[in-house]
């Protein structure tokens, strides 16, 4: 088996994407884990001013854009038996991803994302995941015999046995000594630092907005009748995370950008700034640029300026993978 420098594990989907100018979008500063919300009226027919079929899902973005950025990647994964499934296996090989341990289900269909999005400057959007197939997803150390790969992009994970597949995927990384950058979905964020406290202790990088990391503190913090306003600043979050095990936590906050922290220094990425038309796979797109930089370049500060400018790309274009950048594109804007 030849050496693989990153495998990304998580879903592999189809994207359809949904523009809108009906929707309206408020804030509820009172809820600190939703602080803006997307609605429509009630009994509405809503219809599109655009719609889009791309590929997605928190893997294949990630795979895709380490692939352009000039590593050796694959995708664990599992697709249905379909048409669908065809298709991004289609697509994978022509990026010259490693389809090896992808799993194909012939009772379950390929996952999809209806992807809602509004028809203004910030395009912001709502995504409804079916996962498909990926909830039927075992991860098998037996099918990574011989490998070699010095790092794992974790992603989400769907399924009755996310559990038991999170314990597998850690233990085997463990074994072969190989680290683990981890951008947890939302079942895994949801189940809260007690279910979570061996794995965060394990984890090399681990990549969550700042939503997530407020969602995830407030499991492990105990407030009593205390107003947790302060949870809504990164720098808290970031030494209560980093204290739970990570060896570095980054926190991502749309247009304020980005925080990195190692439990020593602080360090702060401002956004690039970009025409954005698109928001969908920008998180994919930052956590994958990061890792390709940090590899590539070996420092913190750095990583996360090949992250903003991978994220920046993204924004320009529908799609989580079409403004992906390759390696001397992103150069080019990371000076």
């Amino acid at each position: 088996m030849k050496k693989i420098d990153v495998i990304a594990i998580g879903g592999a989907v189809l994207d359809f994407t949904f523009y809108t100018d009906q929707g309206k979008v408020f804030s509820t500063p009172e809820n600190l884990t939703a602080q803006r919300m997307l609605g429509f009226e009630y009994g509405a027919k809503i219809s599109p001013t655009e719609s889009h079929l791309t590929l997605g899902g928190g893997a294949a973005n990630a795979a895709v854009s380490l692939t352009r950025l000039g590593f050796i990647a694959a995708i664990a994964t599992r697709l249905g038996a379909d048409e669908a499934g065809k298709e991004i296996l289609a697509k994978l090989k022509k990026e010259k991803i490693s389809g090896q341990f992808v799993q194909l289900d012939r009772q379950a269909p390929t996952g999809y994302s209806f992807i809602v999005a509004l028809d203004k400057k910030e395009r912001e959007h709502v995504i409804f995941a079916e996962r498909g197939a990926f909830n039927n997803f075992v991860f098998k150390p037996k099918d990574f015999a011989g490998l070699k790969c010095p790092w794992l992009y974790l992603t989400s994970l769907s399924g009755k046995d996310w559990q038991k597949n999170l314990k597998a995927i850690f233990n085997f990384a463990k074994s072969r000594d190989i680290k683990i950058f981890w951008n947890p979905g939302a079942v895994q964020l949801a189940s809260g630092k007690r279910v979570l406290a061996n794995f965060l202790k394990q984890t090399q990088i681990l990549m969550v907005n700042k939503d997530e990391a407020i969602e995830l503190a407030l499991s492990g913090v105990k407030l009593g009748r205390k107003n947790p306003n302060h949870l809504n600043r990164p720098i808290y979050l970031l030494n209560i995370l980093q204290e739970w095990g990570p060896k570095l936590v980054i926190i991502t906050d749309g247009k304020k950008g980005a925080w990195g922290y190692d439990g020593k220094k602080i360090l702060r990425q401002k956004i690039l700034r970009a025409k954005m038309i698109n928001t969908t796979g920008v998180g994919d797109a930052f956590g994958s640029g990061f890792l390709a930089g940090l590899l590539a370049e070996k420092d913190v500060s750095r990583a996360l300026k090949w992250g903003m400018a991978n994220s920046a790309a993204v924004l320009t274009r529908v799609g989580a993978e079409t403004g992906l950048l390759t390696r001397q594109e992103l150069l080019k804007k990371v000076k």
